[in-house]
């Protein structure tokens, strides 16, 4: 059974979708997912429950449409000029979510998701991972047109090393992310990636 996706069309919702996502969010980091309610969001959001029923007819809807659109787990794409620098920024950005004070415990409960049915938990990350794929489309973009990666590059295998390193190092090993880890860990992707 996958995870509904009942989204308002962009420009469309209630007028504190901001505030239910943030307040969404926020339990789920305090009390996993079972303990989540929609009552509890509704009093934490200050709004009534039936205004999110309303757009989000579940929990798990309402939790697939916080993950995609709180302003907690959002990211900037970079434009510095090149691939080396996109990339460095992106994963700053993966570093300050996973180890920020606000969106870590956020990213530990999904990641870790007691309470999600195997099927909802795998919907969940797939679609936020591939929406956080689909923002990032414009950095290879850029790097295929200035001729600094291969046309047959894989993005996303790209992404997922430089990620991955990142969470293993601060959720898996629960170590510390030291200064210049995202550079590092960039330049060790990168030179194998690159054209002559």
């Amino acid at each position: 059974m996958s995870v509904p996706s009942p989204q308002p069309r962009p420009g469309k919702g209630p007028r504190a979708a901001g505030a239910i996502f943030d307040a969404t969010l926020r339990l789920l980091a305090e009390r996993g997912y079972d303990g989540l309610t929609i009552e509890a969001v509704a009093l934490a959001a200050g709004v009534n429950k039936t205004t999110i029923y309303r757009w989000w007819p579940s929990k798990a809807a309402l939790l697939h449409a916080a993950l995609l659109r709180a302003r907690v787990l959002d990211i900037e794409i970079p434009d510095t000029g090149s691939l080396r620098g996109d990339l460095i920024a992106l994963a700053d950005q993966v570093i300050d979510l996973v180890t920020g004070v606000r969106s870590r415990a956020i990213v530990r409960a999904v990641a870790s998701g007691p309470g999600l049915p195997d099927d909802g938990l795998a919907s969940l990350a797939r679609d936020f991972f591939a929406d956080r794929f689909s923002r990032e489309q414009p950095v290879f973009t850029r790097a295929f047109a200035r001729g600094e990666l291969p046309p047959d590059t894989d993005p996303m295998l790209l992404l997922d090393l430089i990620a991955g390193a990142v969470w293993v190092r601060a959720l898996l090993r629960n170590e510390p992310v030291p200064p210049g880890f995202a550079a590092a860990v960039v330049d060790a992707v990168l030179p194998a990636r690159r054209t002559a």
